[in-house]
């Protein structure tokens, strides 16, 4: 069963330092160890669990709406989520003052799912709280010691299967019991890791259950600074899905080094699912784009930073995979390259 735990805050018990680059290894057994007195060896927290010492709870987001802080079983995992939208879209039961709706009740507002790299830092940052495009936001905290999707370490994650199905079975069975949203819109935005589950794992197979157009539904999948070909089968249901739903490749020029193959191999092989589908170049190209034009390192698409990079393309994700101008935001810089006769990026350099 899926229980949602208390929404009441805790006692403020310090902060987290979560350090995000994908893909890392994993310490021994999730936890560092440290020097103790007379040389005994002591264990250190975990980042997981670390991150349960931040209180949760209700929060103002950057554009005045309200964030719900929560955390659900899904599945035997503890799926910590946040989801930012106005006050009133709240279901009664969820403990947001001004909420109004019944669970399970369906809203206006889509949802834009996004899932952090290795280490947990988009989570707290959050970078989709603002309501774009009539679209509310939402993240998710992996529910490993180390806080990486999928678990493992590097390409190799191992919990991809069971991390995918919590998120689907969270997004389909936990969220609309705290919000009402319309269930045909929801969309996935991946950073580093989290590109890697999603890519991996998620889209080939669950991307049927959001984005399956005989259903009335359209989904979009930003795939920022991280890709892999799928690594689970592909039904017919979820191909199908796929031709349906628009996706865009995002790396820099000074990617880091394990993901400058995996990323154009993730590209190939997605082109090579829809096409199976009947369509051809041109809606292809339209359907699935490509770009690494900014120059700088892991998810630094402002060419600065890693956390202004990915708030960069939370802010342009209506520009680019809604219908929008493809420009990221605040900028002349157009990402809107077709993945047909662009598959085979060029680096010019690794970070």
């Amino acid at each position: 069963m899926l229980t949602v735990r208390s929404l009441s805050l805790l006692l403020a018990l310090g902060a987290l330092s979560a350090v995000e680059a994908a893909p890392q290894s994993r310490n021994r057994g999730g936890k560092a160890r440290t020097g103790g007195r007379k040389g005994q060896q002591q264990q250190q927290a975990t980042a997981f669990e670390q991150a349960q010492q931040i209180p949760q709870g209700v929060s103002t987001a950057t554009d005045g709406s309200t964030i719900l802080d929560t955390t659900a079983m899904v599945n035997g995992l503890p799926l910590r989520f946040k989801v930012s939208a106005p006050a009133d879209q709240f279901t009664a039961d969820s403990g947001v003052d001004g909420a109004t709706q019944d669970a399970g009740a369906a809203g206006d507002l889509g949802l834009n799912v996004l899932l952090h790299g290795d280490g947990g830092q988009s989570f707290f940052d959050f970078p989709n709280q603002a309501v774009q495009n009539n679209v509310a936001g939402a993240v998710v905290l992996a529910p490993d010691p180390n806080l990486f999707w999928g678990g493992g370490s590097g390409l190799d994650r191992t919990d991809g299967v069971a991390h995918a199905q919590a998120v689907a079975d969270l997004i389909t069975d936990v969220m609309p019991q705290v919000l009402a949203f319309n269930s045909s819109r929801v969309s996935f935005t991946g950073v580093s890791g989290g590109s890697l589950l999603l890519s991996g794992f998620f889209m080939p197979a669950h991307m049927s259950a959001f984005g399956d157009p005989a259903a009335g539904q359209e989904s979009q999948v930003l795939l920022n600074c991280g890709g892999l070909e799928p690594q689970v089968a592909v039904s017919d249901a979820n191909a199908a899905a796929l031709a349906a739903t628009r996706v865009h490749f995002q790396s820099t020029q000074q990617e880091l080094t394990l993901l400058q193959p995996a990323i154009p191999a993730a590209v190939q092989a997605y082109e090579q699912i829809v096409a199976g589908q009947g369509l051809d170049a041109a809606a292809v190209g339209a359907l699935q784009t490509v770009d690494n034009s900014p120059n700088g390192g892991h998810c630094e698409f402002d060419e600065r930073d890693f956390v202004s990079g990915v708030q960069l393309m939370a802010d342009s994700f209506a520009a680019i995979v809604q219908g929008g101008d493809g420009n990221l935001a605040g900028t002349n810089v157009n990402v809107l390259n077709p993945v047909v006769g662009n598959e085979d990026l060029q680096f010019s350099g690794a970070s």
